[in-house]
């Protein structure tokens, strides 16, 4: 072979990996514009739909009552009333920041001692998937349905009487709180926000105190912190303290600082559910004292049971005292047994019977409650 053309056929193959190279190496540029075209393209159809996306929600929730019950002291209830009619509205400033309110009309109207109340209303952030604060007005992590207190969400007509009278729910603050879930199951809530202001005339009682944030007294501030336990399936274990340096915001040189402890267990089996609940409060000072109320404490013990989908009965004993610190009979017990009928799983048709046992001259009511609520 010549020796010239031997050089040119070498020359030729030394060549062509050099250029498959190039070759190669140029489209892997192109295949990587391409896909930055395309994700760059995704980004924008994304922002696009989030655009496109409502970011101000609605809701609400109400219940109709019926109450027949008798009164040994003669003043029975013969009563239908729209209880409570509540909207709810929320805003996504983004997908960390919202607001979130919830505006209250309770007993219809505010010419037969209904009241037209703010409920909620609160800026929260979420600082990562773990953590979010919020600052406002809001419900106090304290209790069982104080935060959920929906009609569906729940078994009786009316609230169970030891979260009303000695939590007291519902409980509205303004002030500012954080949230922060840890692993296996645990988590955290601390408050610091307004606190209660009862008052001698009201006997101390912590439910007289609540201001609903309406130019509240804000002299001595409350604490509250709350640790749950949602690590086992169908267990909730909670427990709450809660403090304030002045229950009377400063108004009363003869009360002082009040605490509260709050447990409770949710179970749920199956068909089967278990709520329990232990609330009390100690209050310092000799006028909390004087009047007994400086141990207001109360349990109750919930069973229930799913029989269907939408059938469901329950039963509950509950015992309260805002003056249990005194000698004299001040101290209910209630028994209640009923049933709730869902239609749809946020719409609720209730029955219940209910037998009190109240101290002398007190009231005591006994007979059937009808109700009917809503969610959405």
């Amino acid at each position: 072979m010549n020796l010239n053309i031997f050089r040119h056929i070498s020359a030729l193959a030394l060549l062509i990996p050099i250029g498959a190279t190039a070759a190669d190496a140029t489209l892997e540029q192109r295949v990587e514009r391409l896909e930055a075209q395309l994700e760059a393209s995704n980004n924008r159809t994304q922002a696009s739909l989030n655009d496109q996306l409502p970011r101000t929600h609605f809701g609400s929730y109400g219940e109709l009552h019926l109450n027949k019950l008798k009164n040994r002291n003669g003043s029975d209830k013969d009563e239908l009333d729209i209880h409570r009619f509540v909207i709810f509205m929320s805003h996504d400033f983004d997908e960390q920041t919202r607001l979130f309110s919830e505006l209250e009309v309770e007993h219809s109207n505010t010419d037969n001692s209904g009241v037209v109340t703010l409920e909620q209303a609160y800026i929260e952030f979420a600082a990562n998937d773990a953590m979010s604060i919020k600052a406002g007005m809001m419900l106090m992590p304290v209790g069982i349905i104080s935060e959920t207190h929906e009609p569906p969400t729940f078994y009786g007509v009316e609230r169970n009487p030891v979260e009303t009278n000695i939590i007291p729910t519902t409980w509205s603050e303004g002030g500012i709180a954080m949230s922060n879930r840890l692993q296996n199951g645990l988590s955290f809530d601390l408050a610091i926000t307004s606190g209660l202001a009862t008052s001698a005339t009201a006997n101390y009682a912590v439910r007289a105190g609540r201001q609903n944030t309406s130019k509240a007294m804000a002299a001595n501030a409350a604490y509250t912190g709350r640790l749950k336990w949602t690590g086992m399936p169908g267990l909730e274990l909670v427990a709450t303290l809660h403090r304030q340096s002045d229950i009377t915001q400063s108004t009363d040189a003869t009360a002082g600082a009040a605490t509260l402890y709050e447990t409770h267990a949710v179970i749920s089996r199956g068909a089967f559910s278990l709520r329990a609940l232990y609330a009390a409060w100690r209050l310092d000072g000799s006028g909390p004292a004087s009047a007994g109320a400086d141990k207001q404490n109360g349990w109750y013990a919930e069973p229930s049971w799913r029989l269907t989908e939408q059938w469901g009965v329950f039963a509950r004993y509950s015992s309260w005292d805002n003056r249990a610190g005194d000698t004299s009979d001040s101290h209910f017990r209630q028994v209640d047994l009923g049933m709730n009928f869902w239609p749809h799983p946020d719409l609720v048709i209730k029955m219940d019977y209910q037998n009190q046992r109240s101290p002398s001259g007190q009231n005591e009511y006994d007979g059937i409650n009808l109700g009917l609520g809503y969610q959405f």
